[in-house]
């Protein structure tokens, strides 16, 4: 399987705002690592059940990371890149994906400070290099992932690490992950199928890292 993430930090590059709101009401975001009944409002879940097992797994309590937005649809719109796979046909998916904060005091001499785990960069290209490391030992198959760390602006309300009376200020500056999950095939059966085994993959290895729980970040 083709594996490979990418640092997307540029000012033309997708940001994403945490949780984020859609003004014309026709999408939602739906907390799903606290309320996973919520599920079953997901659209894109419903529709394609491989991608409702990837988000009950990752936004279960093992899990270090929760989802924001996601999608999948087929096209025969293939890249250069991607004719490697010599296949017309593409199932193509996407997830948004936060890591779940738990605020850490740290001791530095006489002061005490908080640090979010979701404004920190290294934490975000360390969890992108080794899922990747872990996707391209997969057998050779019709499927790709990207893991892309972008900017991210955490909101109003958010456990962000500020005292009370900071929150519900400026949004602070961190990061996240979108995660694309590609399968080809002669047909859309195939290239599906593809995709959900390309899927189950990546889900087992967020799952193992998450294993290693907090100390994953040191």
């Amino acid at each position: 399987m083709d594996a490979d993430f990418s640092i997307e930090l540029g000012a033309d590059d997708p940001v994403l705002d945490f949780p984020w709101t859609d003004s014309s009401g026709n999408l939602a975001y739906f907390d799903l690592k606290r309320h996973p009944d919520l599920i079953a409002r997901v659209e894109e879940a419903e529709k394609f059940p491989e991608l409702a097992e990837f988000l009950r797994t990752v936004n279960s309590a093992r899990s270090l990371v929760e989802s924001a937005k996601c999608d999948a649809w087929t096209t025969a719109e293939l890249s250069a890149e991607e004719e490697v796979f010599d296949a017309p046909c593409k199932f193509a998916s996407y997830v948004d994906l936060v890591l779940t904060d738990e605020n850490r005091v740290l001791a530095d001499e006489n002061r005490v400070t908080k640090s979010n785990r979701r404004l920190d960069f290294p934490a975000h290209e360390n969890f992108a290099k080794r899922l990747i490391e872990l996707l391209r030992r997969a057998p050779e198959m019709a499927a790709s992932v990207e893991v892309c760390v972008r900017r991210c602006f955490f909101g109003q309300g958010e456990n962000d690490g500020r005292e009370n009376d900071e929150r519900n200020s400026e949004p602070l500056a961190g990061f996240y992950f979108t995660l694309y999950v590609n399968g080809y095939g002669n047909d859309e059966a195939t290239a599906r199928k593809m995709w959900s085994i390309g899927l189950k993959l990546t889900e087992n290895g967020i799952m193992q890292l998450s294993a290693k729980g907090p100390t994953f970040f040191g």
